[in-house]
């Protein structure tokens, strides 16, 4: 049987960042198999956002090197990134918000990919109804739960097989947040692979294969949704508020 390294699709290994002289990540190593979806977690400032934009080319990184799809993407740009087939939805959403639904998705539109579902509007507007209600409608008059999912729509129309979801359920309400779980089982029975960055242990579960628990920029767990589910001390260490 393969190692998770051998079949990986993403992988981090030893991976260090710096903000001025703060040593914010420090060796990280994770790894995502074709079609898995893992869940990146910790407090806030434990460093899920920052090992993200590393990832993403949005941060520079120290030392280290990350492998996408057999190729080495440690210090590209992340246009170089994206058009590999990663994508990346921001906790922030950064929507256009002067452009309609409909004009936001073809920002984000790239060439169909073999290796990867094919998104259109019309199949987007299937899996986010709500968007497909108000495709004229600016991005600055949707709450914020239609912007994540018009975010996370636009990040699709690349086609890629690989997203990163950093915090997808933060500030929503429970009604959008159990919309978002189901999004995301969706996008995995589809074939897409998915590392999301996640503080909510409920959340993570219903949508998680496997998890890291990342505090003060180091990786201080791996295993199982199940094997975490059962680690009160863990979570008592690293999850509680």
């Amino acid at each position: 049987m393969s190692s998770v390294s051998d079949s990986a699709l993403l992988e981090v290994d030893g991976l260090n960042s710096y903000y001025g002289r703060a040593h914010i990540i420090a060796d990280v190593a994770l790894q995502i198999r074709p079609g898995e979806v893992v869940a990146l977690m910790g407090r806030n400032g434990a460093g899920k956002s920052t090992t993200m934009k590393c990832i993403m080319g949005i941060v520079k990184i120290a030392a280290g090197s990350i492998q996408f799809s057999k190729t080495d993407i440690s210090g590209r740009s992340s246009y170089q990134i994206s058009r590999l087939g990663l994508a990346y939805v921001p906790e922030d959403r950064r929507v256009f918000t002067d452009l309609t639904v409909l004009e936001n998705l073809e920002v984000g539109r790239q060439d169909q990919r073999d290796d990867a579902p094919s998104w259109t509007p019309e199949r987007l507007f299937e899996l986010f109804p709500n968007l497909g209600e108000m495709r004229d409608r600016p991005g600055g008059q949707m709450s914020g739960g239609e912007q994540q999912m018009l975010t996370i729509a636009r990040s699709l129309m690349g086609n890629p097989t690989t997203i990163l979801l950093d915090e997808p359920s933060e500030g929503l309400a429970p009604v959008i947040v159990e919309q978002m779980a189901n999004t995301i089982r969706e996008l995995k029975s589809e074939g897409l692979t998915v590392l999301l960055s996640e503080q909510n242990l409920h959340f993570a579960t219903l949508v998680s294969d496997r998890a890291y628990i990342i505090e003060k920029g180091r990786i201080r767990y791996e295993g199982t949704m199940e094997a975490l589910a059962a680690d009160e001390e863990v979570r008592q260490a690293y999850l509680t508020v």
